[in-house]
């Protein structure tokens, strides 16, 4: 095998997951920045510094460590966000619920037992609660194309097509249509000047109704959705992720991410498959160059922060919302599928996903708190009533 052809494989694998998990997405992260009150400043900011530490840790972790281990953000923690907006906190409360989410990841690389407590959390409510989380970013799509017909009709036309052909290009390509089409029928254009990434300091302040509300269900996203699958993706390809070293990596760049507005740093669950799978190499010794080129990609992208941004302020925010629920349709699939595999826990999982639905707040806590807790104590009570019959 020549040198060339050695590299090919593993970047172009590096590359299409590098894009495709960024293009997925990057309208329903944008979108819960903006409802938590970032403005157009910090929102880039904070897109510039996510998408480049992604970059810099999937690089660094994957020569450490000698396999494919991507970073990315949550998109379900994204659309989390986006439902925490309706609390109207300020976001320098949002940044500090942030850093204790960082602060959390860090603390369960530190302390195993912490993630064990999580793990035990049963997988269909947390799927229901996830799964209700992001149900009205779902139905944007179809929603919105009634008001915009000649733009997300195509889209979810092109979208279903792919879907059945070529999966994993599904959700960019109708984001691309999208955008396009949102570009030509609004006239959207962007200046050349300013176009420069740059970062913007926030200083946190630290709000009960933030951490309860943001950081602990953001944390708990993070976790159930993105790094115990994380891992177990990688397992199946036979790599034993270190995970320890990975929750303290991410869990640190998380806390000084949180300082300029970034989000979230976890292990890539679907696209880990892109970088992991006998397609990114032919050899598996060799696949962690995959996410090694795949972090240079980011740091491409990364680049591109500030006119992207400056583009999704300017289209409407149902076509924004559209795109976003295209790219969430999958995830709902999965989280909806896992609520009711096990027939014991559906009534749990379905009270935790209607109360997330609802979006109900109660003393200024987001209704994805209320829903794992009222899935918990259905859980609890029908366990409680077996054990006594």
């Amino acid at each position: 095998m020549s040198r060339f052809a050695d590299h090919k494989a593993p970047l172009l694998a590096g590359t299409v997951a590098s894009i495709t998990g960024t293009a997925a997405s990057a309208g329903l992260v944008l979108t819960a920045l903006t409802a938590l009150g970032a403005t157009s400043a910090q929102t880039a900011s904070a897109i510039f510094v996510l998408i480049a530490m992604y970059g810099l840790l999937s690089i660094a972790l994957s020569t450490r460590y000698k396999m494919p281990i991507s970073i990315v953000w949550s998109t379900p923690g994204a659309a989390l966000l986006i439902s925490s907006g309706k609390l109207h906190l300020p976001f320098s409360s949002a940044v500090g619920a942030f850093i204790i989410t960082g602060a959390l990841l860090l603390l369960t690389g530190l302390w195993p037992a912490l993630g064990r407590l999580v793990s035990s959390i049963p997988k269909p409510i947390a799927s229901a609660m996830l799964a209700g989380v992001i149900f009205n970013f779902c139905i944007a799509p179809f929603q919105s194309a009634a008001d915009y017909p000649w733009i997300v009709l195509p889209a979810i036309l092109v979208w279903l097509v792919l879907y059945r052909y070529a999966t994993i290009w599904a959700t960019p390509a109708a984001m691309v249509i999208i955008f396009t089409l949102t570009a030509i029928n609004r006239g959207i254009t962007i200046g050349a000047s300013n176009l420069l990434p740059h970062i913007e300091f926030v200083a946190p302040t630290f709000e009960w109704r933030a951490i309860i509300s943001v950081a602990i269900p953001l944390y708990l996203v993070t976790m159930a959705s993105q790094n115990i699958p994380g891992v177990a993706i990688m397992k199946s390809f036979g790599y034993e992720v270190p995970f320890k070293q990975v929750m303290t990596a991410t869990g640190l760049s998380a806390i000084f991410a949180g300082f300029f507005g970034g989000f979230s740093m976890n292990l890539a669950a679907i696209t880990a498959a892109l970088n992991a799978n006998d397609h990114a190499h032919k050899d598996p010794k060799r696949r962690w160059l995959s996410s090694v080129y795949g972090g240079y990609v980011y740091l491409i992208i990364a680049m591109l922060a500030v006119p992207t941004v400056a583009f999704v302020l300017q289209a409407p925010k149902e076509l924004v919302l559209a795109a976003a629920g295209l790219a969430l349709l999958g995830t709902i699939i999965s989280a909806l599928s896992a609520a009711v595999e096990v027939v014991e826990l559906r009534l749990p999982a379905m009270v935790a996903f209607l109360v997330a639905a609802s979006g109900v707040a109660a003393f200024g806590i987001g209704s994805a708190f209320w829903a794992l807790i009222a899935g918990l104590i259905v859980w609890g009570w029908l366990n409680f009533r077996a054990k006594q019959k």
